[in-house]
């Protein structure tokens, strides 16, 4: 997207170091994952450059190098309503603009969930508004948004801030509706027992919002989600079940006002703690300009100050220290007009500098570990085999060096043992044919228990169960049914693929010890962050089920919400893990088998040198400078490769790896 007036303008009016921090570190981030991907490509290149792509590893390549470009590094913001929590994205992120771009007036402002991010594949900001009424269909967040026809599309002129404004406007929207609708849509009021139900009810008009912004952070992969209360996570069971859970960090937004509420701590205890078990939530104790008392000196506003964040860590049950105390408003204030002095006061900058001290790194390691260890370690495979050519063909030079000056009986007894040697690996390959076999029988196992029809069937099984009952009671028994079933699909996989592996090993091992082959670890296919998955889907149906949501909500239709989500989310967890357990199927035997062709082109290619030399003896010394060229070729791809290696292990921005 070319520059725009907008981001021309949007050079920091104020001298904050946190926030340059938190920038520096994401544009490092950035950095970081280019060069990652750059050496994914060298390494690539290099395969191409000498045709070894085995076992599809161009196309694993591929995939890493998909998921790299992906990326996101998701900021959850979750608050209850009037809690400041909009004003504060725009104090951290959007203050550059000199002006509010979300809006974040006194009232409810966010009224549905909302996703801001960059968008690489348009050409073009935007706002992008999923109608309420889709909540009446079964369709999930994640179908919707690969449907864009379903979504309200409004282009975002970006070098015009009035209008940006005035579009991102469109998340306050509500329209009035019969209570009759409120219910089909599952978001009929609260109301007391003696009270009676109004005729018609406001709602949120959007059920999601998409912003795509060019904003130089989102351009580097930020990614912030805009929740909007208890209300919007008990009525979206996505948003608990993978956006939250999903987010490398989760802001929760208190107000220094109200203290932490009834309704903070609903919030806080089933969809933000419980589902994350403590990680990367932070707490912002906002407004603490309502405490700033010019009556009081200014030890007395901080001491006032440090009990409410105090009361707030004890609430939470967490510690102080990740109680950030601050007010976004005067931060907003203090960024637009340079005052250095005020952001000081609204103490912003330390929230920024945990940001970028803390939450950066820990989503570094994540993809040091998921994306650049892992092509580090299929470039080690290939090294490995580059090894074992460069050491056979040191032994070929070293067998035909001490030929020098010796007669033909020698280089006919090399023959022989070099024919002994062929014949060896011959019978050896009825035995690696039998071990494929056998794995192809495992692999046949594994990839039909862990098919998306196989999990259909549960689901299926599950309906049944609960077809006559969409109580609570019915939902437990159900969930049980899933649960049960997922679980034991899990634990029998994984004992077929501890069976795969030791078969696969044990021929390598035969193959090492009788044909001295580099030794080669098979590496056990893991469903362990399957597993877990599985297990939080099921912790965060036991936290739903125990809220105060079941009497907030019409029931029927939040546990049918929740019961389609949730089996979505089981399905993308089968359809992960078959898909990891397919390549590590079709690669677990592969390295074997690229180390029997190889070591079978050499010993055909040894003997027919012999037999040349046999011939003529005239064929040795040119056949020995020969091998010292290849040998020496050999060792400059190895130190190619193995500089690659480095630049893919080297450790990100933080050094945390």
């Amino acid at each position: 997207m070319p520059s725009t007036v907008l981001e021309q303008s949007a050079a920091p009016r104020t001298a904050a170091p946190a926030a340059a921090r938190l920038t520096e570190r994401v544009r490092a981030f950035d950095r970081w994952k280019g060069e990652v991907a750059r050496a994914i490509l060298d390494y690539r290149r290099w395969l191409q450059e000498h045709r070894l792509d085995q076992a599809g590893l161009e196309g694993h390549l591929e995939k890493l190098l998909a998921a790299l470009h992906a990326d996101r590094l998701t900021l959850a913001f979750v608050a209850e309503f009037s809690r400041g929590k909009t004003e504060l994205i725009n104090a951290i992120f959007f203050a550059d603009y000199g002006r509010r771009l979300l809006p974040s007036e006194a009232g409810r402002t966010t009224m549905c969930p909302t996703e801001i991010y960059y968008d690489r594949e348009a050409d073009e900001a935007y706002i992008r508004l999923l109608p309420v009424e889709t909540r009446a269909e079964d369709a999930t967040l994640a179908e919707l948004k690969a449907c864009l026809d379903r979504w309200r599309h409004i282009p975002l002129q970006v070098n015009d801030p009035a209008q940006v404004a005035e579009a991102l406007r469109e998340v306050t929207r509500t329209r009035e509706v019969s209570l009759e609708e409120a219910r089909r849509l599952g978001l009929a009021p609260e109301t007391a027992a003696e009270a009676a139900p109004p005729e018609r009810v406001s709602i949120p008009a959007w059920r999601h919002a998409l912003i795509s912004f060019p904003h130089p952070l989102l351009q580097q992969g930020l990614c912030i989600l805009d929740t909007p209360g208890l209300n919007a996570l008990g009525a979206e069971p996505e948003l608990t079940l993978s956006m939250l859970p999903e987010a490398q960090a989760v802001l929760f937004v208190l107000a220094a006002d109200t203290g932490v509420t009834r309704s903070d701590l609903e919030l806080w205890r089933h969809h933000i703690r419980q589902p994350r078990a403590g990680r990367g939530l932070v707490a912002a104790l906002n407004k603490i300009d309502t405490l700033w008392d010019e009556m009081k000196a200014p030890e007395e506003v901080e001491a006032d100050i440090r009990r409410q964040v105090e009361a707030s860590a004890a609430h939470l049950g967490i510690d102080p220290e990740r109680v950030f105390p601050v007010s976004a408003q005067k931060a907003l204030v203090a960024k637009t007009r340079g005052d250095g002095e005020l952001l000081a006061r609204s103490r912003l900058p330390a929230l920024e500098a945990f940001l970028a001290e803390e939450v950066l790194p820990a989503r570094e390691l994540i993809i040091h570990e998921t994306v650049a260890a892992k092509a580090a370690g299929l470039l080690e495979q290939t090294r490995g085999q580059l090894l074992a050519r460069m050491e056979a063909t040191r032994g070929q030079w070293e067998e035909l060096r001490a030929l020098a000056g010796r007669n033909s009986e020698a280089v006919a007894a090399l023959m022989r043992k070099t024919r002994e040697r062929q014949a060896a690996y011959n019978r050896n390959m009825e035995s690696l044919q039998a071990a494929r076999r056998i794995l192809a029988q495992h692999a046949k196992a594994i990839l039909d228990q862990l098919s998306l029809e196989a999990v259909d069937r549960l689901v299926e099984r599950t309906r049944r169960e609960m077809r006559e009952s969409w109580t609570t009671v019915g939902l437990k028994r159900g969930m049980k049914t899933f649960f049960d079933g997922v679980r034991d699909t899990m634990h029998q996989v994984t004992v077929q693929a501890e069976r795969a592996q030791k078969a696969v090993q044990t021929i390598y091992h035969k193959f090492q010890e009788e044909h001295g082959l580099p030794a080669v670890q098979v590496p056990p296919l893991s469903l362990q962050e399957h597993r877990l998955h599985l297990e939080r889907l099921y912790e965060e149906a036991e936290a739903f089920r125990n809220s105060l949501l079941t009497t907030m909500t019409e029931q029927h239709f939040v546990i049918k919400k929740f019961f389609i989500s949730l089996v979505a989310h089981a399905r993308e967890v089968f359809r992960r893990a078959h898909a990891e357990a397919d390549e590590w199927l079709r690669r677990i035997g592969a390295p074997l088998v690229q180390q029997v062709a190889e070591n079978k082109r050499l010993l055909d290619q040894h003997l027919e040198t012999l037999c040349r030399i046999n011939e003529s003896r005239d064929q040795l010394e040119e056949k020995l400078r020969e091998l010292e060229r290849r040998l020496r070729a050999l060792e400059r791809e190895e130190a190619t490769l193995a500089a690659i290696r480095d630049r893919l292990l080297a450790p990100p921005p933080s050094g945390g790896a």
